[in-house]
């Protein structure tokens, strides 16, 4: 008899973060110097990871996955993701950046479930030095001196319903 393994979920927050115009930038600097470019990058995320205590999860080529786990991970994320916006700029690079909070499934060192899903989705929303979160998001800072923009409800592919978006100014 089989026995049925419960998967384990968390409440985390989830950030996509990618560069923007990514593909002109290889175009105009090449292979190799957009190589030293995005190790650049990736160094100046980490260490907002660390400063935020974040978790890469993975990396999608130009951008990556992270979580925050819990309630305190919202207000942590967002100010991530504004660290993140502010670090890159040195580089000449403009990010965008969309967040979702939820339970999320563990498995082995990745995320999965509709969290992360609509946390792309987001993503997807955000124009250049943009970030953006889902009303999850915004309810879960409520108290906060975080302030966010109403950007309206929107459309999320393959996810049902409208959702309300905030931006971070």
């Amino acid at each position: 008899m089989r026995r049925r393994v419960e998967s384990v979920r968390v409440l985390a927050t989830v950030l996509f973060v990618d560069i923007v115009r990514s593909t002109e930038k290889v175009a105009l600097l090449g292979d190799h110097r957009w190589n030293e470019v995005l190790n650049h990058y990736y160094a100046a995320l980490r260490r907002q990871l660390r400063a935020f205590r974040g978790r890469e999860v993975t990396t999608t080529g130009d951008g990556m996955l992270v979580t925050f786990e819990g309630q305190p991970g919202a207000v942590r994320a967002i100010r991530c993701a504004a660290a993140i916006r502010r670090a890159v700029r040195t580089l000449g690079l403009e990010i965008r950046a969309g967040l979702h909070a939820g339970e999320c499934e563990l498995v082995g060192d990745s995320v999965g479930g509709i969290a992360v899903h609509i946390g792309a989705r987001v993503l997807t929303r955000a124009s250049a030095n943009e970030v953006l979160v889902s009303s999850m998001v915004k309810n879960l800072v409520a108290g906060s001196e975080i302030k966010l923009e109403d950007r309206g409800a929107h459309k999320l592919k393959g996810v049902t319903g409208k959702w309300r978006l905030y931006c971070l100014p």
